[in-house]
């Protein structure tokens, strides 16, 4: 607030997908300012605010941002040559969703990257807490890399159809843009065993690589 000179509400993932008629009747007649964390347009939620602004005649102003789609980048390997992003959710005992799979398979046939995107669980309610029509939030929990492979082998040994293995070649990515980011490239075997430290994390499991690619990989390559 001291750096805006204003006052400013945290706006939670609650709050800006059951609230958002809030935050668009006072964009009616004042100026509201929408800072998020990355690009704008790299949540659909945020998508749905500028389309039913427009739809209300409210002037809409975008200041485009850094995000993990680009700044990727950094590895050497090509944006140009990524295919689909997935996203890797928490497993639980009753729920292990792969449709992440096919989208894996059909970027690695194409020798296309694929971004991973891990699962953030920031105050999502307890199922308990719904049931009982009382929200009472879960701890938060940021996915590592290492959970990701776990879960990702997982699932090629439940398809076996090849998608990849723990011989794929990977770049894992933790706190990407800070001071500290951390970024190792390695089979999926090696950077299963890599401490990563602190969230976030992010994978890209590569595909078909050009050798100024490779030239750049090497930078960061996992030499255990």
């Amino acid at each position: 607030e001291k750096l805006y000179g204003k006052p400013i509400t945290l706006a939670d993932r609650e709050m800006v997908e059951e609230k958002a008629d809030q935050i668009l009747s006072e964009a009616r007649d004042d100026h509201v300012a929408f800072l998020v964390v990355g690009d704008p347009f790299g949540a659909t939620t945020h998508t749905d605010l500028v389309v039913r602004a427009k739809k209300m005649g409210i002037d809409v102003q975008i200041v485009h941002n850094a995000s993990v789609m680009n700044a990727i980048g950094i590895c050497g390997l090509q944006l140009y040559r990524y295919g689909e992003t997935v996203s890797i959710p928490f497993f639980t005992d009753t729920w292990r969703p792969d449709s992440f799979y096919e989208k894996i398979q059909r970027n690695r046939m194409m020798g296309l990257h694929t971004l991973c995107l891990l699962d953030i669980r920031v105050k999502e309610p307890t199922l308990e807490s719904l049931a009982r029509g009382r929200k009472i939030y879960e701890p938060p929990r940021y996915m590592t890399i290492n959970t990701a492979i776990e879960q990702l082998l997982e699932i090629e040994q439940a398809h076996k159809e090849s998608a990849y293995s723990e011989d794929t070649e990977c770049v894992g990515f933790a706190r990407l843009g800070s001071e500290d980011q951390m970024i190792v490239a390695g089979t999926m075997k090696q950077l299963q065993l890599i401490d990563f430290g602190a969230p976030l994390h992010c994978l890209v499991i590569t595909g078909k690589t050009h050798p100024l690619e490779e030239e750049m990989l090497d930078f960061y390559r996992c030499r255990t």
